[in-house]
């Protein structure tokens, strides 16, 4: 586990019930685990980084993630995915850190435009994406954090209910409306 998380590139994910029988075999083979990380650790510094905005802080909170749950592994049940499992300690982990650390940071866009770039569309391109991040901003922390877990960890509404305690339909229709309440805001922007 001494990779570097955003080195590491696992587009093919295996299906969760993948993950599962790994967690069963690690029962007779502790090693198994790297296979658990490997799967696993790009969408946890995808998280984590789009919590913080900074790199360290990601790989850190990574490790930490990764080093809780393979202390916890044994207390693992199989009522869910192991994934929503992972994400329930990914999320205590960034509680903690925010409250030890009592500070939010924002995302900032770059400032540099490419010299060969369409200029007028790279402005119209970063002015959005500016308003968006401004919107994402405003956002209660609950719908932040649906946002997060369904666009950047790309998680399915099923895991995210597992690890949020909702129902699937229920995080589906609470993610679609706040998708819809930005989309009129931007809107509104624009007008």
């Amino acid at each position: 586990m001494t990779h570097s998380p955003h080195l590491l590139v696992d587009t093919d994910k295996p299906p969760a019930n993948d993950d599962c029988a790994l967690v069963a075999k690690m029962k007779t083979s502790p090693n198994t685990f790297e296979e658990l990380y490997r799967r696993n650790v790009q969408a946890v510094y995808k998280y984590f980084y789009n919590r913080t905005h900074n790199q360290n802080e990601a790989e850190d909170l990574t490790t930490q993630t990764f080093l809780a749950a393979l202390e916890a592994l044994p207390h693992y049940n199989d009522h869910g995915t192991f994934v929503a499992w992972l994400f329930s300690i990914a999320r205590r982990k960034a509680v903690d850190h925010f409250r030890a650390n009592a500070r939010r940071t924002t995302q900032d866009l770059p400032d540099d435009i490419p010299v060969d770039s369409d200029f007028l569309n790279d402005v119209i391109r970063t002015e959005r994406l500016q308003n968006i991040a401004v919107i994402f901003n405003a956002l209660p922390e609950k719908d932040k954090e649906l946002i997060r877990l369904r666009y950047v960890v790309e998680l399915s509404f099923a895991e995210i209910g597992r690890i949020l305690h909702r129902s699937e339909g229920a995080v589906k229709k609470a993610v679609y409306r706040i998708i819809e309440r930005m989309r009129k805001q931007l809107e509104e922007n624009y007008e």
